[in-house]
C-alpha cells in the first residue's frame, strides 16, 4: 500500500485595499491599543530559557545637574533590553554610595551622567532573568552581584549590568549584603594594595607593610579596610566618631581615635606608633597630615578621596623617588577580586554592617542620609518587596 505525501501548500497572498477614511481610523485604533500592549510581558528566550519580562517598571531617576533628594523622581519607564555581553537582573538590592550623589552635583560634568534622565546607583544585586547576545556564564534564575559604573540603573525594579563585572551570590551572602561589597569593600581591597599591603600569605608578614591606619573607619569603605588589614595580619590604628568607637574596635582596630580630639585630628596612635601605609578614607585629610604620620623609613599613604592636586603630587614623587608617596585611588573593578570578596562574606570572614535600608518608594530618603555623612556602614536600597 503506497503512502500518499503531503506538499505545503503554497501561500496565500491576501491584497487588502483600504481607503484613506479607513486608514485614518484604523490607525486611531491601533494608537489606542498600545497602553494596553505595553502591559503585555516580553518573553526571553536567550540560552533556550523563557522568562516573561514586563515591558515597563518603576525607577527613579534625576533629570539635570543638582537637586539633591528632592531632585529625584518617581517615574515608569521601560524595562531595558540586555546588550551584547550584558545581563537583565531583576533588582532585589541596591546600594548607595557618594560617588552617586556627586555625579549629580556635577563633579564629573560633562563627562557623567552621559545622558539625562539619569537612573542613578552602581552596585546591584538581582536575579538574572535575560541574557544579551555572548552571555554564556549564566542563565536566567541566577542569583548575583555586579557593578555598573558608570552607566548606573540600580534604582529601579529592573537593570542591565556587565556580565564581565557579575558574579553569582551564594546562599549564605543575602541580596542587601552582596549589594554593599562592588564599590565599597572593592575599593577598600584596592585601597590597602596601594598603601603596599599584599594579602598574599607567603609574603604579606615578611615584606609588607606592619601598622596601617584606616581614616573614617565607620563608613562604607573604611568599616571593610579594617576588616581587610586585619585579615593581612597587621596592626590596625582607626579614626572615627565618638558614638562608632566600640564598633570599630568590633571590627577589629587595635587602637582607635576620636578624630574630633586634638590626638585623633593629628591622627596620632596612642601607643606612639609611625605607620607605614595609611588606608584614607576621610574627605578633607591633606596630604602634609598623611606625611606627618608616615614612617620615617617610608611608606604610602592610598587615598579614596583625592582633592585636584593628588595626581601631580604622586607623580612629582615618583620622578623624586620620595620615601613617603601619595597613591590617589580610582576604583577599577575587578572580577576575581569581587569573587573573592564575596567569597570572604561567605565564609563569615568579611561583614557587611548596613546603617539603613529603605524601599524604592523612599529612595529620596537614602539619597539624603548618603549625601548628609556619617553613615555607620552602608545604606541600601530594597527592591521588590513590600514598600
Amino acid at each position: 500500500m503506497r503512502t500518499a505525501k503531503l506538499r505545503p501548500r503554497a501561500p496565500i497572498a491576501i491584497s487588502i485595499s483600504i481607503s484613506p477614511l479607513h486608514t485614518t481610523h484604523l490607525s486611531r485604533s491601533l494608537r489606542s491599543l498600545l497602553p494596553c500592549l505595553s502591559l503585555f510581558p516580553r518573553t526571553s528566550t536567550q540560552q533556550g530559557a523563557a522568562m516573561a519580562t514586563p515591558r515597563t517598571m518603576k525607577a527613579v531617576q534625576y533629570d539635570k545637574y543638582g537637586g539633591g533628594a528632592e531632585g529625584l523622581k518617581h517615574v515608569e519607564v521601560p524595562v531595558p533590553s540586555p546588550k551584547k555581553g550584558e545581563v537583565l537582573l531583576k533588582m532585589e538590592a541596591a546600594s548607595i554610595n557618594p560617588i552617586d550623589w556627586k555625579i549629580q552635583k556635577g563633579m564629573l560634568r560633562p563627562f557623567l551622567p552621559r545622558k539625562f534622565p539619569f537612573t542613578p546607583v552602581g552596585d546591584l544585586a538581582g536575579e538574572v532573568v535575560e541574557l544579551g547576545s555572548g552571555v554564556t556564564s549564566f542563565k536566567p534564575g541566577d542569583k548575583v552581584i555586579s557593578i555598573s559604573f558608570p552607566n548606573g540603573g540600580g534604582l529601579a525594579e529592573y537593570a542591565v549590568a556587565p556580565a564581565a563585572l557579575t558574579v553569582a551570590r551564594p546562599p549564605e551572602v543575602s541580596a542587601v549584603e552582596g549589594a554593599c561589597l562592588p564599590a565599597a569593600a572593592g575599593s577598600a581591597l584596592q585601597l590597602l594594595k596601594a598603601a603596599g599591603v599584599s594579602f598574599d600569605e607567603k609574603t604579606s608578614s615578611a615584606t609588607g607593610p606592619k601598622n596601617v591606619l584606616v581614616t573614617a573607619a565607620s563608613g562604607g569603605v573604611g568599616h571593610y579596610a579594617v576588616q581587610l588589614a586585619k585579615l593581612a595580619g597587621l596592626h590596625v590604628t582607626a579614626t572615627c566618631g565618638s558614638r562608632n568607637i566600640a564598633f570599630v574596635q568590633g571590627l577589629g582596630a587595635d587602637e582607635v581615635l576620636d578624630y574630633k580630639t586634638p590626638e585623633g585630628a593629628a591622627l596620632r596612635s596612642p601607643s606612639g606608633r609611625k605607620y607605614d601605609a595609611v588606608a584614607n578614607c576621610a574627605a578633607g585629610v591633606s596630604w602634609p597630615a598623611l606625611r606627618a604620620v608616615l614612617a620615617d623609613e617610608g611608606g604610602t599613604a592610598a587615598d579614596v578621596t583625592p582633592g585636584a592636586r593628588a595626581a601631580l603630587t604622586s607623580l612629582l614623587q615618583k620622578v623624586t623617588f620620595a620615601k613617603k608617596r601619595l597613591a590617589p585611588l580610582m576604583l577599577t573593578p575587578k572580577r576575581e577580586e569581587m569573587e573573592w570578596l564575596v567569597d570572604l562574606a561567605r565564609q563569615g570572614k568579611l561583614r557587611t554592617v548596613v546603617d539603613s535600608r529603605y524601599p524604592l518608594g523612599r529612595a529620596q530618603e537614602a539619597w539624603a542620609k548618603s549625601v548628609g555623612g556619617h553613615a555607620t556602614g552602608k545604606i541600601v536600597v530594597e527592591i521588590g518587596g513590600a514598600e
